[in-house]
């Protein structure tokens, strides 16, 4: 039983890609290996066994060969606005939770972090643990979760890591340091540079310097890398792209699981957009799931966005909404539960859905099936993805089943489903675009390790872990 958690000095430092690299290189190594983070704040997840956890913890599973599971992310908080959240625990939305003030949920939900963590200690040999945002936020110290509270809990030690590309990495880590209780201090194995251009050499005195003020070590540099892996939050900069085909992804407000594009950007020019003339151009327009759909309508409308989807689906021109964006397709979404709000759909397809408070999350296996054109090249394509969803949708008009069950249809250009995932299977992206992506996965996985293995102690850093 062993502990290795991965702190950052700030949000998007590479704690996620870094704490996936390190366990498939543990896996590689033949550790039994398990990922852990106490509380992660996203909108983009996964269906596992027993409910949904953060898609960065579901790589960092898949990446250390074991089975995702809620254990693993037992506290998951999905943004709704500036002011609301939906917090999610144990893989379950727990509505009373969410509608508490910000500061009044953290000692409802560290039992369960608690004992999540402590399970997967004695089941494991290693738990590898990722931070959230910086531990030294000194506002935040007495609700933080995530950070060392969860590392004194697990007796880990701690990989300290700055996001050189940005500028000021070592005062970001001295800065941190600084700002750390003296107990905490002590649990820092090492500091890393993450994501830095350019030549090594230029680095000193820097590192020694710092070691001096500190007495921690620089433990690795990590070069930029092009992973290939999906932002935490899905909304990086598309790759560059040379394909002839265009798509673009509608970045309304509280867009989710845009994670499930990223495969996208290997066959088609990938966009996201949020204004009028991002879509003009663009051979398909994809609405994406939405965790507040009435709002992100609102949105549409006041953006311009609204009219345009319409103004091209009524040319004929493609346009795809996947679950909150089916719904959005639709006539009207009516919230029965109180989860969500009701409002007025873009009226593209006869459908409306009615929110109740119970949440849908399973995995599902299904085939497309036969479509007129131009979405007949899905046609009978099977494809494995999952539901995340609230609301229950029924035609109220003529409208073609593009999926079984009422799980898709189809008028014309116009195509919505609750399925998420069609992008990631790539005999569907082929089938559509005429082009399969080269670069799977595990390809991934395994560059990331590779690179892990080259610039950072792994094996130091397992000893400080207890692992020999």
């Amino acid at each position: 039983m062993g502990a290795l958690m991965i702190q950052g000095t700030s949000s998007s430092a590479g704690k996620s890609l870094i704490t996936t690299a390190l366990a498939r290189a543990c896996h590689r190594r033949g550790l039994d290996v398990v990922p852990f983070k106490a509380q992660n704040m996203s909108n983009n997840a996964r269906v596992v066994k027993g409910g949904e956890i953060g898609t960065a913890q579901y790589l960092q599973a898949v990446a250390a060969g074991v089975e995702p599971d809620v254990w693993m992310n037992p506290v998951l908080v999905k943004p709704e606005g500036d002011n609301r959240t939906q917090v999610v625990v144990l893989g379950k939305p727990d509505l009373e939770l969410s509608k508490l003030a910000w500061r009044s949920r953290a000692s409802l939900l560290w039992p369960v972090i608690d004992r999540s963590l402590k399970r997967l200690l004695t089941e494991h040999e290693l738990v590898l643990i990722e931070g959230a945002g910086s531990p030294a936020e000194t506002n935040l110290r007495h609700t933080d979760l995530a950070n060392m509270r969860t590392a004194q809990a697990a007796a880990a030690r701690v990989l300290l890591v700055a996001d050189i590309d940005r500028g000021g990495a070592f005062a970001h880590l001295y800065g941190t340091w600084a700002l750390l209780p003296e107990a905490e201090r002590a649990l820092l194995a090492g500091f890393v540079l993450n994501r830095f251009r350019g030549d090594p050499a230029l680095l000193p005195p820097a590192p020694e310097d710092l070691e001096r003020l500190t007495g921690v070590s620089t433990l690795g540099v990590i070069p930029w890398l092009h992973h290939g892996l999906p932002d935490e939050d899905g909304a990086a900069t598309p790759a560059t792209s040379l394909s002839n085909f265009s798509v673009a992804v509608v970045r309304y407000p509280t867009a989710s699981n845009l994670d499930e594009y990223k495969l996208l950007e290997q066959v088609v020019d990938l966009r996201w957009a949020d204004q009028p003339q991002d879509i003009e151009h663009s051979d398909l327009v994809i609405l994406p799931g939405s965790k507040h759909v009435a709002a992100d309508l609102a949105w549409l409308a006041s953006t311009g966005m609204a009219k345009a989807v319409s103004g091209r689906a009524r040319r004929g021109r493609l346009v795809l909404g996947i679950c909150g964006g089916l719904q959005m397709l639709g006539e009207r979404v009516e919230d029965e539960g109180g989860v969500d709000g009701s409002a007025d759909g873009l009226g593209l397809l006869p459908l409306r859905t009615t929110f109740k408070a119970a949440k849908l999350t399973e995995r599902v296996s299904c085939s497309f099936n036969a479509l007129p054109p131009p979405w007949h090249a899905l046609s009978c394509r099977s494809f494995s993805g999952y539901q995340i969803r609230h609301g229950l949708t029924a035609a109220r008009g003529p409208v073609a089943e593009a999926l079984p069950n009422g799980l898709g249809y189809v008028s014309g250009s116009v195509l919505g489903i609750y399925v998420h995932g069609v992008f990631e299977e790539p005999a569907v992206l082929a089938a559509l675009f005429e082009e399969q992506p080269t670069r799977s996965l595990d390809v991934v996985f395994d560059e990331l390790a590779d690179a892990i293995e080259q610039h950072l102690d792994v094996s130091f850093l397992l000893s400080e872990a207890g692992i020999s």
